[in-house]
């Protein structure tokens, strides 16, 4: 009769949740790695769970999950989740974007608004539109309204606004807004935690702190890296992200959720 050996393999179903871009994604335009494609199609053969959790609104991340068969999503900065076809999307604080766009007025800031987790944003400021065709070439459809009145809408899912890395470190009101910078000419207002929309996910579907798995690179994915769960940095991703991690992997473009999944034996 041979020896028996005890193997290292994590035989325990595991709920992955992916950061997008940095991540999973990487260039212009967003492609998956052949690596992480592999990674991702074993990790669903060998029985996990796979979802992204994005600051993406859902009408921006949906195309690219349905690209690459992937079903299950937390959006919005963990405001939104997709979990058996159902579609749940919380909008923006309303007294958080009155009291800041208040502040834009009085700054004469650019800022445009999305009224619906849609491709389209509204500003009542032509600046806004020159400013963000130059920035985003026109990734989202602009509704200039000269008489856009924040207090009047009902939602607002996602905010922006025209402001230099110095104008922002004066607005002291900035620091009771929950935002991101992707550019140096403006920034994105929207919901920064993603680990409520995993949570959600976590209690509707009764999973377990210690299957968790979360992968991140950038700032926004630092409150999903709770000490509970297991937290796996890029090789690429930002110093205060690694320095939070369980384990830092290979840089995103260089096999490192493969590297990272082979290295936990979740797959051969």
């Amino acid at each position: 009769m041979g020896n028996i050996r005890e193997s290292n393999k994590d035989s325990r179903k595991k709920y992955f949740f992916f950061d997008i871009d940095g991540t999973i994604a990487i260039g212009m335009p967003r492609y998956i790695p052949e690596s992480t494609e592999y990674a991702l199609n074993k990790l669903k053969e060998n029985g996990h769970f796979i979802s992204v959790a994005t600051g993406r609104m859902y009408t921006m991340a949906k195309d690219f999950c349905d690209q690459f068969g992937i079903s299950n999503m937390v959006t919005d900065g963990g405001y939104g989740t997709v979990l058996d076809g159902k579609i749940d999307i919380k909008p923006l604080d309303k007294q958080m974007m009155i009291d800041i766009v208040d502040v834009f007025e009085e700054n004469n800031i650019p800022w445009a608004i999305c009224l619906a987790d849609e491709r389209v944003w509204h500003t009542k400021d032509k600046r806004f539109y020159d400013i963000m065709k130059r920035e985003t070439k026109n990734y989202m459809d602009t509704i200039i309204d000269r008489d856009l009145d924040i207090r009047k809408v009902k939602d607002v899912f996602k905010g922006f606004a025209c402001i230099d890395v110095e104008l922002e470190s004066k607005l002291d009101a900035l620091k009771n807004v929950t935002y991101t910078r992707y550019s140096p000419s403006y920034i994105i207002i929207e919901p920064d935690d993603k680990s409520l929309g995993i949570r959600k996910v976590m209690d509707l579907m009764g999973i377990e702190d210690q299957d968790v798995v979360v992968f991140g690179d950038n700032t926004n994915d630092i409150k999903m890296f709770r000490p509970e769960w297991t937290s796996i940095a890029m090789g690429n991703a930002v110093k205060e992200l690694k320095e939070i991690a369980d384990f830092v992997t290979k840089d995103a473009d260089d096999g490192g959720i493969e590297y990272a999944c082979r290295h936990f034996g979740w797959i051969d």
